[in-house]
């Protein structure tokens, strides 16, 4: 049985209003105003969501300060809000009602087309209850507290309506205080017992007064300006009030001064409707004293002399929704209550005076609404039709029963005529197709009865299968797979043998049969199924899974789809004749793996066949574990301008011999020249990929090894590695002399080399930069053209070094080696002579201590300074030859494979830093910092806003060239994932912890943002990737990250940062109550301790104290009850932080890029999705392939795939507004008749223009393209 989810007219949600008391729930225990009557057989009485016998009926009167009435004449005004605030006189109970139009509104309701609102609960957007310890947190004066959210179904009114209810604020006890005889006498005679002669007189004043003399003076403090003082020792103060209502009056906003009350801080000059939380406060209480003045007796009110005036707020509830006109039933009698109304009305969310035209509206709407429920909403219908007796209302009912609809109770008596339980868990459609067919065969006569029921059945459960076989119709696979009683695993073999049995059972369904392979063969696309329907010979049949295995020479079958794939490539490339074979076989596996990756693979030629190769992108070749670098060179190439300023490079090129070179500083460094030649090589380099990627002719170019390298390895890490290299490689013996061997080639002579280790101050470091990495060689081999690995010399034997430092990532974190300390101290070292070593051998030479080998002393007696030398026993050996061109790509390979090591950020950082030492700038900035293409591009400013101990605020502005998110704590959404990068938070100021929060005072046009996923875990001691979801937006708005002097901007940050520690706590607090070693929660421990205790307590000789269980129960519910409201709060909480800038819409960004991985922290397959705006799709680049997305879920959606799911890793965002000049995937010129070409650009030239001409341009020169972005406040724009 389902839960009804429809919504109610506006006339029934008032009335239910009007009798809802949240005090008391309804006796099934369901919420009045959001929830519909509880379904029931029809053997069941009618059940009612009855009310409590000491429910209130509202009586409801304005609060007139806390209102903006709609106007009571005309149609309701899209552009205002209007709310209605009143109270209720008999419990005094407070209610705010508002309703608007948020996206104004076609046609609001009512009109000629929507007689009335519908509205349906909206659960995200309230908090229908808030109460218990919970609450008392927040303002322990209230009792409970309800926030509903509702929305108008119909298409052309947007209208939202929110119900806002409240418990009074004049607590029990303090109603005592006021209204007790006997307390109000005792502090009465008090007084005058104090001072008999000063009250001489007076009389004990009745509660009547007491209530008045409260209420005027509050009354007094909303309309005087200045703000009274009261005497303490007032008369008619103490006989009425004093010190007994101390804790009520300071609760109103009363303040004790000395012998003084100071009245509540109104703000008179407030405009109504007030917001201000003193003006509502005391306008809320003044209601509430008068409620309870007018339920005083009559003789004290006539001898108070009570005056009152209230205005009733019912015409104002039924004109804001728009209920004062309505068409009503003229036979329909006046009543009182909800009993008297059968629960169908309400079921419809319509009322017993409703016309039938308005009950066939609200049938209709709850359809719309609640589409699951239409069985119930019909037979709701079809029950007030019959009460009715409306001619009308059955003509409908026939109507819908024609279109194929049924009623609640035409299911349940169809699945009693199969003898069926309705919402039994073993009914499946084998069983109740089984049960149908025994039935019929055992009742011939009773076959179409049955038939029917079955038909019901089905169309309830949207069987195919079962509805098929109720109409004996075939029009579908599922319908065609159940008729010939096969499933979707089962091969083509197995089809058909299915057939040959239908056939053979009756001939006569030979053609029925046949229709049911038709749609089976036309649904898997299978040649061999059509092949038998035209010939009767079966075609080839699909690979069966085990052979596929076996096919691809895959033991392993529980290895990552992205496996599977790179040995399916590695098969492929072996041999491309039996490409056919290899898909069959990647087929197989897909559909057994259900893998969206493999699929997706299968289906791209598919998917791009109809894109001839001038107006498609090109793939890259995967060289190597470069699958990010393919992404990434991917990502550049489809940003124009950065495309059309390498093309374009010689027109921004720095002139590398100024003499200005040194003055130059980009990211708070001074370039070096050789960073500056290195960055403009890296340039020409990715000119040439850029144009292989216009104009070749085939499906994917291959980038050159040394892109790679200059992409992946920025220069101080590849110093790094081939210093390693060069320091602790060993080095190749060319022989010996009187038995010592000679290591060779060296750098300088042994004096020298120890001349400069002693000075090494001696000369001056070009360019006047330091080295920050000593090395006993000088200069930086690399620099001189000087390459000491050698490896086609290097010995098969080599001795290994006592002491290998291996390349990690996170070096800066590692202690200093004994290698490094040597290095470090080589000063201080004396060098010694080569070592004796066998001839097959080499030595690495070291700096020695004072107690290592004594120096060679060429002047003592026993040397062999005068001793005639031995010519060798062997020839010398070869000096050294140049290295092939096969070992320099090995080189070049092993750096790269090291290069690939390094982190997703200092690769991109790499790139840009490159370009930008690579031309000229345009500007600098203040501080001296080059501003360029790259800068205006790819980077924006943001402030950090730190509290100083003065309480002042300090602000540090800086650049940026990504934003940094994390999703380690569990999934997020993308705002909430950028909230962390931006929020207040504490840091460290002189010892003391101040607030700190960052602001972006600059937007880049492109926007980039690195999702951390790389995550170490302590006690493993290892790392790991972290795989939450990140839910993405393809629109995102930052105007809730600028910096701003906007107040109301403040001011929601302000609210949204309380509102997370809130949350924040109350996270932690559900932790608590749920997280225990035995995983259940405080509630169920507490449970299971009492049912341990009672069984305890069987036994004779344990004693368990009276009354623990009970007391451990109701301990168990008072935690539950505490989880069930913490978590509605959470719920309403993360409501409120990510509605909260949802109106903040001035600068919108658009996903144009999203680098997937999958995999794990060290290892995996990266890819990307690009966005072409102009086409209005989505391209998937995977190495070689790029192909059409068709389904954006494998971009949006999470991958609840098993294992390794692929998550999202690097996004980019552009401006909206200029998406279309700053993005352009397709950039095709292939020339009609290309000379002999390669896919590979190895034997691409030097020199770009002599191998593909000049950049192609628009006619114009390169596009430019300029625009500001935002001049908001205090923020410079910035023009690009």
């Amino acid at each position: 049985m389902i839960e009804l989810k429809g919504g109610k007219t506006a006339p029934r949600l008032l009335e239910d209003l009007d009798n809802y008391d949240p005090r008391r729930p309804s006796i099934v225990g369901c919420n009045l105003l959001i929830n519909l009557p509880r379904q029931h057989e029809d053997d069941e009485l009618p059940t009612t969501i009855s009310r409590h016998k000491n429910q209130c009926r509202h009586q409801w009167d304005l609060k007139d300060n806390q209102c903006h009435l709609p106007l009571i004449i005309g149609r309701p005004d899209p552009k205002e809000v209007s709310s209605v605030a009143a109270f209720c006189k008999h419990c005094r109970c407070h209610l705010k009602l508002s309703i608007d139009f948020p996206s104004g509104g076609a046609s609001p309701c009512p009109s000629e087309e929507f007689p009335l609102h519908h509205f349906v609960y909206r659960a995200e957007e309230s908090d229908p209850r808030i109460k218990s310890a919970v609450s008392a947190k927040i303002d322990p004066h209230v009792d409970w507290e309800e926030l509903l959210s509702f929305q108008c179904s119909t298409t052309e009114c947007s209208a939202k309506l929110r119900i806002h209810m409240r418990s009074p604020h004049l607590r029990p006890e303090w109603i005592d205080l006021l209204t007790n005889k006997g307390l109000i006498k005792s502090r009465a005679e008090k007084a005058m017992s104090e001072d008999p002669a000063r009250f001489e007189g007076h009389a004990v004043p009745l509660p009547s007064e007491v209530l008045s003399n409260l209420r005027t003076y509050i009354w007094n403090a909303l309309r005087e300006d200045n703000r009274r003082t009261i005497s303490a020792h007032n008369k008619r103060w103490l006989l009425c009030l004093g010190d007994a209502c101390a804790e009520l009056l300071r609760y109103i906003g009363f303040v004790r001064e000395d012998d003084s009350w100071l009245v509540p801080p109104a703000d008179t000059s407030a405009a109504v409707p007030i917001t201000n939380p003193i003006n509502v406060l005391l306008e809320d209480v003044e209601k509430e004293l008068l409620a309870l003045l007018l339920q005083r007796p009559d003789d004290e009110k006539r001898a108070s002399k009570v005056q009152y005036g209230l205005t009733s707020a019912s015409q104002y509830l039924a004109k804001a929704l728009g209920t004062e006109n309505y068409d009503r039933n003229p036979s329909s009698r006046t009543y009182t209550s909800l009993e008297e109304e059968h629960p169908f009305y309400p079921t419809l969310g319509a009322k017993l005076d409703f016309r039938d035209d308005l009950i066939k509206f609200a049938y209709e709407r709850q359809m719309m609404s609640d589409p699951e429920g239409t069985p119930y909403y019909l037979q709701a219908l079809q029950g007030i039709a019959a009460g009715r007796n409306s001619e009308d209302l059955q003509t409908s009912v026939a109507i819908e029963a024609s279109s194929g609809k049924v009623s609640a109770n035409d299911i349940r008596k169809a699945y009693r005529a199969l003898g069926l339980v309705l919402g039994s868990d073993y009914l499946d459609d084998d069983h109740i197709i089984g049960t149908f067919q025994s039935r019929a065969a055992d009742s011939p006569r009773q076959e179409p009865d049955l038939r029917r029921a079955l038909q019901i059945v089905g169309q309830h459960r949207s069987s195919q299968s079962i509805q098929s076989m109720a109409s004996k119709t075939i029009t579908n696979l599922e319908q065609a797979l159940s008729w010939l009683g096969a499933t979707d695993d089962m091969d083509d073999h197995f089809v058909v043998a299915m057939y040959k049995v239908k056939e053979d059972e009756n001939p006569a369904e030979e053609a029925t049969a046949r229709h049911a392979v038709s749609l089976i063969a036309q649904h898997r696309n299978s040649g061999a199924l059509k092949q038998w329907l035209e010939t009767g010979v079966l075609g080839e049949v699909e690979m069966d899974v085990g052979q596929a295995y076996n096919r691809l020479q895959i033991d392993d079958r529980t290895i990552d789809d992205s496996f599977v794939l790179a040995t399916f490539e590695l098969n492929y490339q072996e041999a491309p004749s039996q490409a056919d074979d290899l898909r069959s076989a990647l087929r197989a596996i897909a559909k057994d793996r259900k893998s969206s990756l493999l699929n997706n693979f299968l289906n791209r030629n598919m998917a791009t066949a109809n894109y001839p190769l001038a107006e498609w992108p090109v793939g890259l070749r995967n060289i190597g574990n470069t699958c990010y670098l393919n992404s990434l060179l991917q990502f550049y190439f489809t940003i124009k301008p950065f495309r059309e300023l390498v093309l374009d490079f010689d027109a921004h090129k720095r002139d590398a011999t100024t003499n200005k070179i040194t003055e130059t500083t980009i990211g708070s460094r001074i370039v070096s020249k050789q960073e500056i030649q290195r960055a403009q090589k890296f340039v020409c380099e990715l000119q040439k990929l850029f144009q292989a990627m216009i104009t070749s002719p085939t499906v994917f170019v291959e980038p050159e090894l040394e892109l790679a390298r200059l992409t992946l390895l920025s220069q101080p890490a590849e110093a790094d590695i081939r210093r390693s290299s060069t320091i602790s490689g060993n080095r190749p013996s060319l022989g010996e002399i009187n038995g010592r061997p000679v290591i060779g080639p060296l750098a300088l002579p042994m004096s020298n080399i120890a001349e400069n280790t002693t000075n090494s101050d001696s000369r001056a470091p070009e360019n006047g930069i330091e080295s920050s990495e000593p090395t006993l060689l000088g200069n930086d081999p690399a620099e001189e053209g000087i390459d000491l690995e050698m490896p086609d010399l290097i010995p098969e034997q080599p001795i290994e070094r006592s002491q290998k430092q291996p390349i990690v990532d996170d070096k800066e974190n590692l202690p200093p080696s004994e290698a490094s300390t040597e290095l470090s101290n080589a000063s201080e070292a004396v060098l010694s002579p080569l070592l004796e070593a066998p001839p097959s051998q080499t030595v690495e030479q070291r700096p020695s201590t004072e107690t290592d080998h004594k120096p060679l002393d060429l002047h003592e007696p026993n040397n062999t300074k005068d001793a005639v030398i031995e010519p060798p026993s062997r020839p010398p050996p070869y000096p050294p030859r140049p290295q092939p061109e096969e070992n320099k790509d090995k080189i070049i390979r092993q750096e790269i494979q090291m290069g690939a090591q390094q982190d997703v950020t200092e690769v991109i950082s790499n790139v840009l830093y490159q370009l930008e030492c690579a031309i000229e700038a345009t500007s600098f900035d203040p501080s001296g910092e080059q501003v360029d293409q790259i800068k205006d591009m790819f980077f924006g400013k943001s402030k950090s806003h730190t509290q100083n101990l003065r309480g002042g605020l300090e602000t540090k502005e800086q650049f940026f060239s990504y934003l940094f998110v994390d999703v380690a704590s569990g999934p997020k959404t993308i705002y909430e994932a950028l909230d962390g990068a931006f929020d207040v938070q504490q840091v460290q100021v002189d010892g003391t912890f101040q607030p700190q929060y960052s602001a972006i005072s600059q937007l880049p046009p492109v926007l980039n943002i690195l999702v951390q996923r790389a995550q170490y875990d302590q006690k493993q001691s290892s790392a790991f990737k972290s795989v939450n979801h990140l839910e993405l937006e393809e629109t995102i708005y930052m105007d809730r990250y600028i910096d701003s002097e906007d107040k109301d901007l403040i001011q929601r940050r302000a609210e949204s940062w309380d509102w997370k520690r809130q949350l924040r706590q109350l996270e932690a607090r559900r932790e608590d109550l749920t997280q225990s070693e035995l995983k259940m929660d405080a509630s169920e421990l507490l449970d299971t301790t009492a049912g341990c205790l009672e069984e305890l307590s069987k036994e004779d000789d344990l004693d368990v104290t009276a009354g623990l269980q009970e007391a451990i129960r109701e301990a168990a519910m008072e935690s539950k009850e505490e989880l069930d409201s913490i978590n509605k709060l959470i719920k309403n909480l993360t409501t409120r932080i990510r509605s909260q800038f949802v109106d903040r819409r001035k600068f919108p960004y658009r996903l144009q890029s999203a680098f997937i991985h999958r995999g794990t922290a060290s290892s995996g397959h990266y890819w990307i999705y690009i966005r072409d705006f102009k086409q209005d799709l989505w391209r998937e680049y995977n190495d070689e392939t790029v192909a059409i997305v068709t389904d954006t879920s494998q971009i949006f959606d999470e991958d609840k795939s098993p294992g390794k799911p692929a998550t999202p890793y690097f996004l980019v965002y552009v401006r909206d507004d200029l998406k279309d000049e700053l993005v352009d995937p397709v950039c095709r010129d292939i020339p009609e008749e290309p000379e002999t070409q390669t896919a590979v650009m190895n034997d691409a030239p030097d020199h770009f223009g002599e191998a593909y001409g000049a950049p192609v341009q628009d006619g114009q020169g390169t596009t430019a393209v300029s625009g500001t972005w935002f001049e908001a406040d205090h923020v410079k724009p910035q023009r690009w």
